[in-house]
């Protein structure tokens, strides 16, 4: 019982960490002059992604490598099929331009490179490294193709003062910590009671956990109309999982790889980002139908990860 109330109360922390992290995030880009499009493919999504970031280097740090890798991996396929289904689902969007779409190539870039690390077996420090300076690059393009946010009401009302942005960073980051040591002790727990490796719960209790942000993010700005948001935060979260998450927890402690990712869920999460990109290069919506599916094939695949481990 008190595992799993370990679990609960980390979801929590998270989850609330999360949001107030994105506030005071997306209340400073917009003061620094960033269009809103970017802020959904990099604040938003970056921000949103850092309950995986945190969990992801606890893990590490205590060596328990596959809850780290399986977060990740884990987190991406429920971004797509999971975040992005429900999104289209409850409010069908469309309407994205060349940046969602250019950004979908660097996403299917960096999961490309994530096969490479499975198939070497481990991610070295200097391949950490490696991806840092990749995040770093898109990072500067992104800032550097950026125009001014469009000065409406909803924009001007939603800025915060700048003091309120950075308190409200600091308390989503401490929020974060305690949630993301929490969840680990606890879902590692269960795992060990449910006679399931650790790498079958971070990609499933793990990476949805970490991924709550991403819902809530995602969904509220669909049924805003901000569509191009809520698709660029899941291009956005699902780069920065790879780029940054893993990058930072590789220098934390190098990775290694179980066979598991290699024959599984790395080609698995491949595919899933190569039909989805097809999906956002060839149609201008994300519909009920489509969204749907989506779900269906998450909860599919979450099914045979415990059948498959019994």
């Amino acid at each position: 019982m008190r595992d799993v109330l370990f679990v609960i109360a980390g979801f929590v922390l998270l989850f609330g960490g999360g949001e107030l992290l994105v506030r005071g995030a997306v209340s400073a880009a917009r003061r620094l002059g960033i269009s809103e499009l970017v802020i959904g493919l990099t604040v938003v999504g970056f921000g949103t992604s850092m309950p995986e970031m945190l969990v992801s280097v606890e893990a590490a740090f205590k060596g328990r490598p596959e809850i780290a890798i399986g977060n990740v991996v884990g987190s991406n396929i429920a971004n797509i099929l999971l975040i992005a289904g429900f999104t289209g689902l409850m409010a069908p969007s469309g309407g994205w331009g060349a940046d969602v779409k250019r950004d979908v190539r660097v996403m299917l870039g960096a999961t490309a490179l994530l096969l490479v690390a499975a198939a070497w077996g481990a991610l070295p420090t200097w391949g950490g490294v490696l991806l840092l300076a990749l995040l770093s690059a898109y990072l500067y393009a992104h800032y550097r193709a950026s125009g001014a946010v469009p000065e409406d009401l909803e924009v001007r009302s939603a800025t915060k003062p700048a003091w309120l942005a950075g308190l409200l960073l600091l308390a989503g980051l401490a929020l974060l910590f305690v949630g993301a040591d929490m969840l680990i002790e606890g879902a590692s727990a269960i795992a060990l009671a449910l006679g399931v490796s650790e790498a079958v719960v971070g990609l499933s209790i793990v990476a949805v956990g970490t991924s709550l942000p991403e819902l809530a993010t995602s969904v509220v700005a669909a049924w805003r109309g901000r569509t191009a948001v809520a698709i660029g935060n899941v291009v956005g979260s699902n780069i920065f999982n790879i780029l940054a998450i893993l990058g930072v927890t590789a220098l934390v402690a190098p990775l290694p790889i179980a066979e598991r990712f290699l024959r599984i869920d790395v080609p698995l999460v491949l595919a899933i980002s190569i039909v989805f990109a097809l999906i956002l290069s060839w149609s201008d919506r994300l519909g009920r139908k489509t969204g749907g599916a989506m779900l269906a094939a998450y909860a599919f695949y979450t099914a045979c990860l415990y059948l498959s481990s019994g």
